[in-house]
C-alpha cells in the first residue's frame, strides 16, 4: 500500500475471483482511495492466488513472468502519481474517480487530425470561392492539401497525422519534399508552406495544438526578375497585322492590359459601370481588384478607350453587362504565344506580363511617380510597386552604360574634345 499524507490518497493492488473465470488464476486490480472514497478497476491481467504476496502487492519469485508483471504494477503506480500530481498544479478537483478516469482517458478528447481539419477548412473557401475569395485561391489550397496528404501518407506512412504532433521537423521535412518530390521552385515550395500555416494558425486559435512548429522557421523567398516588354516592343505588337479573329481578340485584350494595368481576372470582369467620370473630366476605371479585393483607380488612356470603342458593338458586349469579349486566361496564354512568334518577340507573353508592363514601360519609366502607380495596381503596399522601380533603375542604367559607349566613341573620332574637358 502507498500513502501520501500530505494529499490523503491511497492506492492499492488486490485480486479478485472472476465468476465467469474458470481457471485457478484471479483479476488483479487497482484501487485508488480519496479522503475515504474508493474507486476501482481491473489493470487487464491474471495470477495465481498462492503467488500472489497481499502485503507487498507483487507476485512472488524472479520468474521472467513475475519480473514483467511486477514491472507493470510499478509502471502504473508512477503514471497514478504522475497524474494525481498534475491535478493539484491545475488546480484541478481531486477524487478517486477523476484519477481514474484520467489514467483511463476518460477526460481525453480526439485529437484533431491534419487533413481533417484541412479538408473542413478547403471545404469553407469553396463556398466562399467567387465571393469573399477567388476561385484561384479556393483552388490552390487544394492543390496544397493534396501535397500535404502526398507527404502524410508516403513520408510518415500514416493514413492522417495528430496536429498536436506537428513540430518543426514535419514543416522543414515538407518543404524538402516539395522540392523534391513535387518537383517546386524554392518560391513555389514556400508558398503551399504559407498556405498550411493558415491551417495550423487554425488550430493554434481552438488551442489543438499546444505550440507553433513554425517558430524559429523562417521564409526567404527568392527575388524573380520579372519580365515586362519594352516600348518598341509594345508597338510591335499594336501594329501587327494579324489576319486571324481569335488573334486580334486576344492582342487587344493584352494591349488594353498594357495601357491600364488590370489583371486578366479584372479585365474579364470590367462592366459599364466600372467606367466612371473622374475629376478632371475625363473617362476613368475604378475596379476593386479580385485578388485584394482592393480599389483601382485608373484614368483611361487613349490607346485603352480606342479598343473598348472597337468591341462596343461585338455582340457579346452589346448584349451583355461586360465591355471586351475576354477568352479564357489559357486560351489567352496560348495564342500570346502565338502572337509573340509573328511579331518576332522573344519573351514569354503571358496575360500578366501586360500588367508588368503597364508599371515599367507605360507608366514609370515615362516619368510617374511610384505613388499612382502603386494606386492605379491596387498595391496595398508601397514596396510590391518598389520592385518594379527597381527594374526601371536598372533599365537606366543599361541606357547610360549606352549613352557612356557613344560618347567614348565621340571622343575616339574627335580627339580636341577630350581635351577641351581636361582643361
Amino acid at each position: 500500500m502507498t500513502k501520501n499524507m500530505s494529499t490523503s490518497y491511497q492506492l492499492s493492488f488486490y485480486l479478485r475471483k472472476s465468476r465467469s473465470n474458470k481457471s485457478s488464476e484471479s483479476d488483479i486490480y487497482v484501487r485508488i482511495s480519496v479522503d475515504n472514497k474508493r474507486s476501482a478497476m481491473t489493470i487487464n491481467r491474471k495470477v495465481d492466488p498462492r503467488k500472489w504476496h497481499s502485503k507487498s502487492e507483487k507476485m512472488l519469485g524472479k520468474s521472467p513472468e513475475a519480473i514483467e508483471l511486477n514491472n507493470y504494477i510499478n509502471v502504473i503506480k508512477n503514471r497514478i502519481k504522475n497524474i494525481h500530481q498534475e491535478l493539484i498544479e491545475k488546480k484541478k478537483s481531486i477524487s478517486s474517480k477523476s484519477i481514474l478516469d484520467e489514467f483511463k482517458g476518460v477526460n481525453k478528447k480526439k485529437p484533431k487530425m491534419t487533413l481533417e481539419v484541412f479538408n473542413e477548412h478547403n471545404e469553407q473557401m469553396d463556398r466562399l470561392s467567387g465571393k469573399s475569395i477567388s476561385k484561384s485561391t479556393a483552388k490552390r489550397y487544394w492543390t496544397c492539401y493534396n501535397h500535404v496528404e502526398q507527404f502524410i501518407n508516403e513520408e510518415l506512412k500514416a493514413p492522417d497525422y495528430p496536429m498536436n504532433d506537428i513540430n518543426h521537423q514535419f514543416i522543414t521535412k515538407f518543404e524538402y519534399f516539395l522540392k523534391t518530390k513535387r518537383e517546386c521552385n524554392h518560391n513555389s515550395a514556400l508558398k503551399y508552406v504559407n498556405n498550411f500555416k493558415k491551417i495550423i494558425r487554425i488550430a493554434l486559435a481552438n488551442q489543438w495544438m499546444d505550440r507553433d512548429p513554425f517558430y524559429n522557421y523562417k521564409v526567404q523567398f527568392e527575388t524573380v526578375e520579372r519580365e515586362f516588354l519594352n516600348e518598341e516592343e509594345v508597338q510591335k505588337l499594336i501594329n501587327k497585322d494579324l489576319h486571324l479573329d481569335r488573334l486580334k481578340l486576344v492582342r487587344d485584350m493584352f494591349v488594353f492590359s498594357c495601357y491600364t494595368g488590370l489583371a486578366y481576372s479584372d479585365v474579364k470582369k470590367l462592366s459599364r459601370a466600372d467606367i466612371t467620370k473622374g475629376i478632371d473630366g475625363g473617362k476613368w476605371i475604378r475596379i476593386k481588384r479580385t485578388k485584394t479585393k482592393s480599389l483601382s483607380s485608373i484614368p483611361l488612356l487613349p490607346v485603352a478607350e480606342e479598343i473598348l470603342n472597337r468591341y462596343k458593338d461585338h455582340p457579346e458586349v452589346k448584349d451583355g453587362k461586360y465591355v471586351l469579349p475576354v477568352l479564357s486566361n489559357q486560351k489567352s496564354n496560348a495564342f500570346l504565344k502565338e502572337i509573340a512568334a509573328l511579331c518576332g518577340i522573344k519573351k514569354p507573353l503571358t496575360t500578366h506580363l501586360a500588367r508588368h508592363t503597364f508599371a515599367t514601360t507605360i507608366t514609370l519609366t515615362n516619368g510617374v511617380p511610384i505613388e499612382s502607380v502603386s494606386k492605379m495596381l491596387g498595391h496595398q503596399d508601397l514596396r510590391t510597386t518598389q520592385h518594379y522601380a527597381k527594374i526601371v533603375d536598372r533599365k537606366i542604367s543599361d541606357d547610360m552604360k549606352m549613352l557612356k559607349l557613344k560618347l567614348a566613341r565621340k571622343e575616339a573620332k574627335n580627339p580636341s574634345f577630350k581635351k577641351n574637358r581636361k582643361k
